[in-house]
């Protein structure tokens, strides 16, 4: 069965740091392009990063360009979103997503979130 598990969200202070991590099973990550999405509370769901599969072009928000790093790993099948120079505006919640061929139909699949709180 198909399934992202993200974990690693927390509080913490402005200009702190953060790793979330995203666990692929069911399926390859290095198949399928991948990314992150955020939900603020009140706001709609946006993209903060992804992995294109094709040649591994990493795209990044504006609004977090040269404070967050996505990255894969291969052997663990995980996805890993490193957040630096946190700021109270990227409080949200944080999901992974990827669009997965399973027996010949593409399907969603989005993890169950992992919250993100930066407050001093």
């Amino acid at each position: 069965q198909e399934q992202l598990v993200e974990s690693g969200g927390g509080l913490v202070q402005p200009g702190g740091s953060l790793s979330l991590s995203c666990v692929a099973s069911g399926f390859t990550l290095d198949d399928y392009s991948i990314g992150w999405f955020l939900q603020a509370p009140g706001k709609a769901r946006e993209g903060v990063s992804c992995i294109v599969t094709t040649d591994c072009s990493t795209y990044y928000a504006d609004s977090v360009k040269g404070r967050f790093t996505i990255s894969r790993d291969s052997a663990r099948n995980t996805l890993y979103l490193q957040m630096d120079s946190l700021k109270p505006e990227d409080t949200a919640v944080y999901q992974c997503y990827s669009v997965v061929n399973t027996g010949g139909s593409w399907g969603q699949y989005w993890g169950q979130g992992t919250q993100v709180t930066v407050s001093s």
